[in-house]
């Protein structure tokens, strides 16, 4: 018997700060599993018809807040997959809701050392821009931590190679779907 099987019954939702994996853990996670991926970020992208940059400076950070929060929604109601979620998705009460029970959430959780090396490489982010990226990084752990620790599982993956998060990732799932209900 194929030993993954249980573990491809809910969608997987990562969550946690940029940086962190979401994205390229999540296709290597996917790719494990045999399930597809998604990625909330392109979704919105794709939705909005513009880059989440253009969406930042047209509309604003509510608009987009808003927007990604439809399109879970959408992504959640598809059959199991791997979701790559926005850093600030799981902030929004109704979000994290609706990943929790549609979903099974984990927070990658990383040292914001090394997560600051990692975005401060790119100019892409909008949370970021002519900000220092550790500085931003601190806020915004002091306010989402409280969020992403309400996830069903959490993996300090450190600074380790992407395929070391994804064997962790996956052995932190096999124990939670092992595990009696509470």
């Amino acid at each position: 018997m194929d030993r993954y099987v249980p573990l491809r019954r809910r969608t997987i939702a990562l969550v946690g700060l940029m940086g962190v994996g979401k994205s390229s853990v999540g296709r290597r996670l996917a790719n494990a599993l045999d399930l597809p991926f998604q990625d909330a970020d392109a979704e919105v992208e794709a939705a909005a018809g513009r880059s989440i940059p253009d969406i930042f400076a047209e509309l604003g950070e509510p608009a987009f807040r808003e927007g990604e929060r439809r399109v879970i929604a959408r992504l959640l109601e598809q059959p199991p997959h791997i979701l790559a979620t926005g850093g600030g998705a799981f902030m929004n009460d109704d979000t994290r809701a609706l990943i929790k029970s549609k979903a099974v959430s984990v927070w990658l959780k990383a040292d914001l050392d090394v997560l600051a090396r990692r975005v401060g490489r790119k100019d892409t982010r909008p949370l970021l821009a002519g900000q220092d990226p550790l500085t931003v990084l601190e806020a915004q752990a002091q306010a989402r931590y409280p969020a992403y620790a309400q996830a069903d599982i959490t993996v300090e993956t450190g600074d380790a190679a992407h395929h070391v998060t994804v064997d962790q990732v996956i052995r932190a799932l096999a124990a939670y779907v092992e595990a009696p209900a509470p």
